[in-house]
């Protein structure tokens, strides 16, 4: 698969962190382990259905042949993709979708919901002009002015409250103290968690340990031996039995069994959606 991507212009830079085309076909990454990462997502499928599966049993499967959106995701899930994959896609920041969306982000949390059933207007459109655009720069400039008129620029002071604090959350990967955050913003935790969970879906703490464990992710290189008790250290968990717990909590296997994994299936230098996600066996 081809992976191209580049980040909006302002305002929209303050929400999203990048617009993206996925294409062509999927070889090892036809089904993949997706566990959670500090972001939402708006996906438009120009290709064949896809199908998402929750890591909780009891959640229903979905196949899916238009768009849709993700809120953030706590818990881990399976994405696949057809033999032919078009997929035009935006990765908002984790307090990024709310000025998009009239709903509150706790609605979107660890869901997919159809783009048709938020949008109430212009998908069908916006699919075709996808679809007719003659290159896939051209595809990215038709996403990024369609969220453009659909940003709501009066942003309440939740948001923005949000946003700051989340920001600061984004710098340090996670490792500001919740009340910290609640004493830069001059607001009490309760209040601070109130609004995070309108506008992100998740309440602060949880979203820090999204994002600690995302470091380590990110900072995990399957090509050579990892030292998993630094990487801890550094990402701020109490000691290496903290980090396997939570590595078994958000993808299914020890830090161990995932390196394995990794280097099974090696992520291909500067490819996004290897970062994170993972062939699920």
């Amino acid at each position: 698969m081809q992976y191209l991507s580049r980040k909006p212009a302002p305002p929209l830079d303050r929400f999203i962190d990048d617009l993206y085309c996925l294409s062509g076909e999927p070889g090892h990454r036809r089904r993949l382990s997706v566990p959670p990462m500090p972001s939402a997502h708006l996906m438009i499928n120009l290709g064949g259905p896809v199908r998402l599966r929750d890591s909780d049993p009891a959640a229903p499967a979905a196949v899916l042949t238009d768009g849709w959106f993700m809120g953030v995701w706590t818990r881990r899930f399976v994405v696949e993709y057809p033999d032919a994959v078009r997929v035009a896609g935006v990765h908002f920041k984790p307090w990024g979708l709310a000025p998009f969306v009239r709903l509150p982000m706790s609605e979107l949390r660890d869901r997919w919901v159809p783009a048709d059933a938020v949008w109430e207007r212009g998908l069908g459109a916006l699919r075709v002009r996808l679809a007719e655009a003659e290159s896939t720069e051209a595809m990215l400039w038709v996403l990024e002015e369609e969220l453009r008129t659909r940003l709501d620029r009066e942003s309440s002071d939740g948001l923005a409250l949000v946003g700051r604090s989340a920001g600061r959350l984004e710098a340090s990967w996670g490792s500001v103290p919740v009340a910290a955050l609640a004493d830069r913003a001059g607001v009490s935790g309760n209040r601070l968690t109130t609004q995070f969970t309108s506008h992100v879906g998740i309440a602060p703490k949880r979203l820090a340990r999204i994002y600690r464990f995302a470091r380590v992710i990110l900072a995990a290189d399957a090509t050579r031996p990892v030292a998993w008790a630094e990487l801890a250290q550094a990402a701020g968990y109490f000691d290496q039995p903290h980090l396997i717990n939570e590595f078994k909590s958000f993808t299914g296997h020890t830090p161990t069994a995932y390196l394995a994994l990794r280097r099974r299936f090696p992520a291909e230098r500067d490819f996004p959606p290897d970062m994170g996600p993972m062939p699920a066996t």
